[in-house]
This record gives C-alpha cells, structure tokens and sequence, in this order.
C-alpha cells in the first residue's frame, strides 16, 4: 500500500565531521568516568550519537524544539516523536581525532494504529565509516504520535521480574540532562523545560533522553564483558524515565554467551531492553 511519505524512502544524507577529543572529554565528565579516552583511542559505543547532528537556526524549530518538519525526514505531521530504538553492529574502531563520515539513509516509512491514535514509524540507516572503511552501521527507529489528551491517565507499568547478576543504580539530575542536551545538540524541551513537560507533553517531570539510557547500558555491557569490545547492541524503550527518580542498569550473561541488559524504573518497571553481543 502506497503512502503520502513513500517518496522519502530512498532519501540519503552525508555528514563529516572529525570525532573531537574536548568533545568525548566533556561527555567523559558528563558520565562522572574517571578517565576520558584519548587521541587515537577507540570512541566508546554510544558516543558516535554526540556527533553528525544537525545545527538547526533556532527560527527553524518547532514548538518541541525539534527541527521543523520536513528536510532530510518526511514532513509527518504528528506532533509527538521519539527515538524507540536501534540495532547497531560495531564492526570497526572509530579513532578519536579522526574524521569521520556518516551516510544516512530513508529505509521504510510505515503507518499503524495504536492504543492512542496513529503512529508513523521512520526507520533510518545510518553508516558510519573511517578513511573509506565501514565502522558502525545502525539502524534507527524514529516514531511519530499523536499528542496524549489532556487529562488522560497514564498506563501503569507491570513490574519487570528479570533477574539480574550486575548492576547499579542511576541517580539522574537536572544537570546530567542539560549536559546531555547540549553535547548531542538536542533541542526537545522535554529534557530541559519542566513546565512544557508537563503540561503540554503530559509528562510528571522531565525526561531522561532514551540514548543516554542506551549508552549507560552499553557502558555497563563493556564493564562486565571481559574487556572485549561489542560486535552489535540493540535496544527498545518501552517506558520512559524521570528527574530526579533514581533508576537500575542491569543485566546477566546468556547461555550464548550474549548479555541480556535493561533497565528497570524506580517502581521497578521495565524501561529500557536491550541485547550486546561482544565481539
């Protein structure tokens, strides 16, 4: 079945950009680690989302702070999006201080109907590559919706029963996100702007960014991985996090010899799942 956005399937994008060591030594101290990788050094999983964004002109935004409709993505109309999740393959290293290239590109636009109206699902390939050779390849999902009505009550999550053999506890801050925000050039009020949160996105306070939860659970894959760097990740969210409610990583080796990692909301909901296989 055809739709309004079938044009845009095919669409491709090329940004370069060198990997900047200030910038991997501010998200170092971002994430509180004691050491920042330096020149030369591979780029940990997770950090290639601080490079290759967009510098939107503020007169281009939307209400969201979101650039406006349109562009590389197609002009969906929905007022609501959100990155749901990845599946991404390291294959290479992604020297810091190098320059790198990213290829993206427009894989499906599909229509479908939940719970709460229509939902537009974008999925993005995004190839990063280093002096000719393909180092990451991810593919993104990008999901449109419609605005929650006011007054409507929010589901109530089950509690998540995994069990996990490692993990700790998150505390999230204003200034994590604000931190956060500014490095990836992030521009969602979502996760800065309490009143909008609230009141026009219906949330109860401000939101923890989904790849920022992502990026912790890889960090976490590499702590309890044997030293070996990760071959492929993939993640979901499933429901969102808040300042300033503390939440778990956590996780357990498979009988595969894959991780099993997620993580898990103050009320002991499942917010996060993901899978790292190392290589």
């Amino acid at each position: 079945m055809t739709s309004a956005y079938d044009e845009w399937v095919g669409r491709e994008e090329v940004r370069t950009q060198r990997i900047d060591a200030t910038v991997v030594q501010a998200m170092a101290a971002t994430l509180d680690l004691e050491r920042a990788p330096g020149e030369g050094e591979p780029l940990p999983p997770g950090w290639q989302w601080l490079f290759f964004n967009a510098a939107a002109r503020r007169s281009g935004l939307g209400v969201d702070g979101h650039p406006r409709r349109g562009g590389f993505l197609p002009p969906i109309e929905l007022p609501r999006r959100m990155w749901a999740g990845s599946r991404i393959r390291y294959l290479a290293d992604v020297p810091i201080q190098s320059e790198a290239t990213r290829r993206s590109r427009i894989l499906k636009v599909e229509n479908k109907v939940g719970k709460r109206g229509s939902l537009w699902f974008v999925t993005v390939e995004h190839t990063t590559l280093c002096d000719g050779a393909t180092c990451i390849v991810e593919e993104q999902d990008i999901v449109y919706r419609e605005a929650t009505p006011p007054g409507a009550v929010a589901a109530v999550p089950e509690r998540y029963e995994g069990q996990a053999r490692w993990g700790r506890e998150i505390q999230p801050d204003t200034t994590l996100l604000f931190r956060y925000s500014a490095l990836t050039f992030n521009g969602h009020r979502i996760h800065y702007d309490q009143a909008y949160a609230r009141n026009e996105e219906g949330y109860p306070d401000l939101v923890v960014h989904g790849p920022l939860t992502a990026t912790l659970l890889q960090q976490l894959a590499l702590e309890y991985g044997d030293g070996r760097p990760l071959a492929s990740f993939e993640f979901r969210g499933v429901s969102p996090l808040f300042v300033p409610r503390a939440f778990r990583i956590e996780g357990h080796t498979r009988e595969d010899g894959s991780l099993a990692l997620w993580a898990r909301g103050p009320d002991g909901e499942l917010a996060m799942s993901a899978t790292a296989v190392l290589r």
